[in-house]
């Protein structure tokens, strides 16, 4: 079935239909939500309600091509999570956290294609929910501060310095991985 096809089908609610599209594009949507909110339990509970939405909503989607279904069911699970987040303004403590952590210099000397992608991503998992979140808004969202600020009710310096406190403790993440495994 193609993308058309199985959202058409979606949309009239067919029990095969969803089942489908649950068993191809479930573990990716589930995975968007572990990486905005790091608790496997909590990203199970927003993945379960952002899968609800997307059943209810499936009829307002417009096909575009290949990939856009998956381009709008990540849309729907980023919304999901990020509504979460909000709900439960963890911004507001990360942002009284900053103050709490050293200035450190950020070294770009080296990329992470060494570093095992399941590695890579647990360590982003481990950062604080506010560094987390403005980090993959920023990196795999390709969002600017702007738009991430808007999102998220903060404004652009605190993303920004989120983001560059996010990137501090992950290449301190890197460099401990690389000390370990030399």
């Amino acid at each position: 079935m193609t993308e058309e096809e199985l959202a058409l089908k979606c949309a009239e609610a067919d029990p095969k239909a969803r089942k489908e599209l649950y068993d191809v594009y479930g573990s990716q949507l589930f995975a968007v939500c572990l990486r905005y909110i790091g608790d496997r339990d909590t990203a199970q509970d927003i993945f379960h309600d952002g899968i609800i939405k997307i059943y209810q909503s499936v009829g307002r989607f417009k096909f575009f091509g290949e990939g856009s279904l998956r381009a709008w069911l990540s849309k729907v699970m980023v919304n999901e999570a990020l509504g979460y987040l909000r709900k439960k303004n963890m911004q507001l403590q990360q942002e009284a956290l900053v103050e709490d952590l050293p200035d450190t210099q950020l070294s770009d000397d080296g990329d992470v294609d060494d570093i095992p992608n399941k590695e890579l991503m647990r360590m982003i998992s481990e950062l604080p929910d506010g560094y987390r979140t403005v980090f993959n808004l920023f990196v795999f969202e390709d969002k600017s501060h702007k738009e991430i600020a808007s999102m998220l009710g903060i404004s652009e310096h605190t993303s920004s310095s989120q983001f560059y406190r996010a990137k501090t403790l992950l290449m301190k993440k890197i460099k401990e991985y690389r000390k370990r495994y030399e």
